[in-house]
Parts: C-alpha cells; sequence; structure tokens
C-alpha cells in the first residue's frame, strides 16, 4: 500500500481487468488535466469548458447505458470511474455525473428505440451535454410532489414551472424536465437548447461544488414536440427506477472524496516536521490516518459488493441508500479529519483538501438527504414507512 493508492485488503485483486483499465485511464487524465489546474476554476467559480472536449476522448461518457456510443461498463466500473473524478474533484465529477449517470441513463432506460438512437449517440461522444431537471425551489426530498406541469397542445406541450440546483442546466444541449401532467402523472420532456420560454440562471455564492454550474430554471410556455416526452416514462415511480439505478454511483463518489482526503493527509504527516520529526509519528495523528483507513477500506468493500449486485440485477433501493447513507457520513468525518491533519495548510486551495472539505456538503445532501436515506433503509428493515406527507406516486 503507497499513499497514492490506499488498499489494505488488497480488493485490487477482485476487479476485472477492464474495470482496472477504466479507472487507470480516468486516473491518468485527472493528474494529467484536472488536478493541476481545478482549484482556479473553483475559486472563481467558472466551469471549464477546455475539459468537455478531453473528457470526450476518454470515451466513457454513457457508464452503463449499453450501446449506441456508450462503453457499456459494469457497475464496478462506473463506480471506479465515479470514484476518480470525486478523488480529483467533485465538479468535475458531478458534470460527468448529471450527463452520464442521470440524463443519459433516463434517455436509455425511459426513451423509446427512436429516442434512443436520436438522442444517446451525440451525448455519447460528449458533442451534445444533457442534464436533469427535477429538483424545484419548493421540492428537494419530497421531489414527487414536483408542480412544474405539462399541458398537450396539439402536437406538442406546453411546460410551465421552476426548478433549482440543476447541474449543467445552463449549458446543456439536452434538459430533462420532470413534469406533472394533466392527468396527474409525472413525465420526462426533453427540451432541446434554444427553445423558447427556457430561461437558466447560474446559481452563485455556492460555498461547495463551484466548478460546475447548476441553474435555477424558469419554464414559461416552454413549447415541446410530443416525440420529445420520454415514451417509457408513466408515473414517478419511473423516475425513481432511474434515481435508484444511478444512487450507488454517489456512495462511490464519497469514496473518492474520501480517499483523496486521506492521501493528502497521509502524504502531508509524512512530510510535515513538529518538534523535530515529522507529525505522522505522533501517536494522535497515526490514530487518526487508522481510523480513516478503516472507514475507507470498509467503504471499498461495501462499494464493490453493491456494484456487483448492481451488475446481477439484484441491487434494491434499500441497498443504495444504505450505502450512500454511509459512506457520506463517512467520508464527510474523514475529509474533517484531513484538514485538521494539515492544520493551517488546510484551509489553502492549493493543498486540495479545503477544496474536498466544501465540496463534501454538497455529496452529503444531494441525490437524498442522510435522513431520507435512513429513512428509505427504515421503510425497508421495519416495513413501516415514517416519510409523512407523501402523496401518490403518480
Amino acid at each position: 500500500m503507497t499513499a497514492e493508492s490506499p488498499d489494505f485488503y488488497a480488493i485490487e485483486e477482485l476487479l476485472e481487468p477492464a474495470e482496472i483499465e477504466m479507472r487507470n485511464r480516468v486516473r491518468a487524465f485527472c493528474a494529467q488535466e484536472v488536478t493541476p489546474r481545478v482549484n482556479e476554476y473553483w475559486e472563481r467559480a467558472e466551469f471549464p469548458h477546455l475539459l468537455v472536449p478531453k473528457i470526450a476522448e476518454l470515451g466513457i461518457s454513457g457508464g452503463t447505458v449499453q450501446g449506441y456510443g456508450s462503453p457499456g461498463m459494469s457497475a464496478v466500473a462506473a463506480g471506479l470511474v465515479a470514484a476518480e473524478w470525486a478523488r480529483a474533484d467533485g465538479s468535475i465529477g458531478t458534470f460527468y455525473g448529471v450527463h452520464s449517470f442521470l440524463a443519459m441513463q433516463s434517455i436509455a432506460m425511459l426513451g423509446d428505440e427512436e429516442q434512443r438512437e436520436r438522442w444517446l449517440p451525440g451525448m455519447a461522444r460528449l458533442e451534445k451535454i444533457g442534464a436533469f431537471g427535477l429538483t424545484e425551489p419548493r421540492h428537494g426530498s419530497d421531489a414527487v410532489g414536483l408542480e412544474t406541469s405539462a399541458r398537450r397542445d396539439g402536437d406538442s406541450f406546453l411546460l410551465n414551472g421552476q426548478k433549482k440546483w440543476i447541474g449543467n442546466g445552463s449549458i446543456a444541449d439536452y434538459v430533462l424536465i420532470w413534469a406533472r401532467g394533466e392527468d396527474g402523472a409525472v413525465g420526462g420532456y426533453v427540451v432541446e437548447k434554444g427553445t423558447p420560454g427556457y430561461e437558466a440562471t447560474v446559481m452563485t455564492g455556492k460555498t461547495a461544488l463551484r466548478a460546475v454550474w447548476q441553474a435555477e430554471i424558469t419554464l414559461t410556455d416552454v413549447r415541446v414536440p410530443a416525440e420529445n416526452r420520454l415514451a417509457n416514462c408513466h408515473s414517478f415511480t419511473d423516475v425513481s427506477r432511474v434515481l435508484d439505478r444511478t444512487r450507488y454511483t454517489v456512495a462511490w463518489r464519497a469514496l473518492g472524496l474520501a480517499t483523496a482526503s486521506y492521501e493528502l493527509a497521509l502524504a502531508h504527516a509524512l512530510r510535515r516536521e513538529q518538534f523535530g520529526q515529522p507529525i505522522a509519528g505522533f501517536q494522535l495523528v497515526q490514530d487518526k490516518l487508522a481510523r480513516m483507513l478503516a472507514e475507507i477500506t470498509s467503504m471499498q468493500l461495501m462499494c464493490w459488493r453493491l456494484s456487483k449486485l448492481a451488475d446481477s440485477g439484484r441491487m434494491t433501493a434499500a441497498m443504495a441508500s444504505l450505502a450512500k447513507m454511509n459512506h457520506a457520513a463517512k467520508a464527510r468525518a474523514i475529509v474533517a479529519d484531513a484538514r485538521d491533519i494539515l492544520g493551517g495548510d488546510g484551509i489553502l486551495l492549493e493543498n486540495h483538501v479545503a477544496r474536498h472539505h466544501a465540496d463534501m456538503e454538497a455529496i452529503f445532501t444531494f441525490e437524498g438527504t442522510d435522513s431520507v436515506q435512513a429513512l428509505i433503509v427504515g421503510r425497508e428493515i421495519t416495513g413501516l414507512s415514517a416519510i409523512s406527507g407523501r402523496k401518490p406516486a403518480r
């Protein structure tokens, strides 16, 4: 085991050669293109557009999507990729995750063959960027209560409403808007760039994920052709299937961020001398490092097993929620310990931990807060729902 790659239980031996190759491809790219320059973009709250064509050359857009120019990764490989992005930078990981795991997966799962052929190849080449418009100003954890409406008008639909926290929403070519139809059922509508009535404003003042743009969206009589309504989405249950399918990657992202923080803390502790010796030689520091490694090792094993279950079609929503809940909390603590080990250097962007420390707060919340994940798991193990105020999932 080295400071560059914590693998205390030889988990590398559980991975397939293709999975290792995919991970190493992204790791090398991040080391060369992301880590050396991301801090300046993060500090300016500026999206690094120049990286998009370079990411396209990696040939990884679409993740587990089969065909249409996507790589058709295993769930393990997709998780490893998600972890590598987070290990380098949470913002770039969010850009990729929204595009590949949410937007493309929604079209692959809920579109018909014509829609998949129309949209996915360009997205796989990253010639077209995708976004996923579910969260609203008044509906986050209770996304099922969304108020954005879709009204049939001849051979098209008119969309009206608001969305918030929509990653890529200001730059995307295809924005998947989830809206409630006149029958009360939720459907997915692909709004193409330049459609009149679609207004996206980049959110400012964020203290996390500053190098990715999230948008507040206003939809005012946005006319969407009927053929842009996802053919196989008939209710919010279908939307939930997409979220359940992709949530495991957030657990991997928490692992990646925790891994990066541990690596940075260990390297610093070995290098930094106080009282005549490296601080890595002090008991309090070693105790922190040992506990960080223990948590990371358990997270690695949990992620690997969860993804193997996903590959065999046995992963449940509660399983994914358990991993997200556990990993987000553990990663949050690991990053805090890393910042502590770095001392004053821990709040300087140049040392990267400060950025991870801030970005972890977003990962702790998105795709289901800690409390909501706990209630999903609680419902699974007791058979009783403690989530109140839920409207019928139509």
